[in-house]
């Protein structure tokens, strides 16, 4: 079945502040077999929310509109919900009295306004909530032949999840027929995202009941593939087994099967070969080293590491002579060579990594542009340096070379 979000109010189209709660929804329905197919943000006037909820009538058939239930001349959505109905909105009696109680037991009088919140849909079942004062709607009725499923709930994050979760999930699952999500999620690093769909689309168009996603940013790719059946063994043999053809067509790209992080795999293989790892980085900051200390028990296998930003730190932290420096600058094969080797030897690690380049914006030459990065990966046998030119602002050139920088030690453990 088809859903749509309705994300209701203005607040939500200026830049400062977001939509959240849509994520968890997506999340709780497709945990129940629906696809959300449309999520839509709609401002507070009335004409705006009728306009949505109409075309959402049209195309799907679970709707949940989150916010403007509030007490507030522009919380409109009951009303908007009422007039595309055709209905009529009914002052609900037990609602009112737990207003008044709940006003009573914080001492402050209660405004005539705020007994809106107990308007009812008519043909509507009052969903409690145990988080605010603005309770939500259930919704299941006959539109133009088809049936509707239609939920209200309220905006704020601290009410939307709990009361989603304690009252509409319920009634969706007495509601719709039962069926079982089976997920996957298999990552590729530094791969382009061009070519992983050239490598994989011929493998998974013909898994027409496995929905593929494929997500890039800074050098990872992620494959997330969904399947839904009438069952969880059915879904999961299909989602096994498309996952497996790829798994074989990406080959060492791959790194992970099971959602697991780029740094968590790094560590894995360190633990296994009960090798150590230690860092020397300049153009990236530490960014390295915070990734993988971000992982819990990183301790056991990442020695530390140094941020040498200046020509004298790579000398004092790293034992890069200072005439090697002078020789071929500090953005070299050299350099980086000499920042792996150099940080290996000081830390006694397995593994060295040093890097060094030019992330900008400024400071690049016609021989050495910004985007330049050198990375070094070595061990007591070999030292090997990767020439990379990333492309983009400041932060993205950082971010590409840490994720190259991680999967060169992945590879070299592999």
């Amino acid at each position: 079945m088809k859903s749509e979000i309705i994300a209701v109010g203005s607040e939500m189209l200026t830049p400062h502040r977001q939509d959240t709660n849509s994520l968890f929804l997506t999340e709780k329905l497709n945990e129940l077999g629906v696809t959300v197919t449309f999520k839509t943000i709609v401002g507070d006037r009335r004409k705006d929310l009728v306009s949505a909820f109409r075309t959402a009538l049209g195309r799907v058939d679970i709707i949940v509109l989150m916010g403007g239930l509030g007490p507030t001349e522009d919380d409109l959505t009951r009303e908007a919900v009422a007039e595309t109905l055709g209905v009529k909105l009914k002052r609900d009696g037990s609602q009112v009295a737990a207003l008044a109680t709940r006003m009573a037991a914080w001492r402050i009088p209660i405004p005539d306004n705020n007994f809106k919140q107990a308007d009812l849909i008519e043909g509507a079942v009052l969903l409690p909530n145990a988080n605010g004062s603005a309770p939500g709607q259930w919704l299941d009725i006959d539109f133009e032949g088809f049936r509707k499923l239609i939920m209200l709930i309220p905006g704020p994050p601290s009410e939307c999840k709990p009361l989603f979760e304690a009252e509409c999930i319920p009634h969706l699952r007495e509601a719709l027929p039962k069926r079982s999500l089976a997920k996957r999620s298999l990552k590729a690093a530094m791969i382009p995202e061009s070519q992983a769909d050239k490598l994989l689309a011929p493998i998974y168009t013909t898994y027409a009941d496995v929905e593929t996603t494929i997500l890039a940013h800074n050098g990872d790719i992620q494959l997330l593939l969904h399947c839904v059946k009438k069952n969880q063994a059915q879904a999961q043999q299909r989602v096994d087994e498309l996952a497996g053809k790829m798994e074989e067509v990406l080959d060492d790209w791959l790194y992970s099967s099971h959602d697991e992080s780029l740094e968590q795999i790094v560590l894995y293989y360190l633990g296994l070969r009960q090798a150590t790892l230690a860092t020397a980085e300049s153009c990236t900051g530490g960014l390295i080293a915070q990734r993988i200390t971000s992982v819990p028990g990183s301790s056991r296998s990442f020695l530390g590491g140094v941020v040498v930003y200046s020509n004298e730190l790579k000398t004092q932290f790293a034992g890069v002579p200072p005439e090697l420096i002078e020789q071929h600058g500090a953005v070299s094969e050299e350099v980086a060579r000499a920042l792996a080797e150099g940080i290996r030897r000081r830390t006694g690690a397995t593994i060295g990594l040093g890097i060094t380049g030019l992330a900008g914006p400024g400071g690049g030459t016609e021989t050495k542009p910004v985007g330049l990065v050198y990375i070094a990966v070595g061990d007591a046998q070999k030292t090997d340096v990767l020439e990379r030119n990333f492309r983009g602002s400041r932060t993205r050139v950082r971010e590409w070379a840490a994720q190259q920088a991680l999967d060169l030690v992945r590879r070299r453990l592999m």
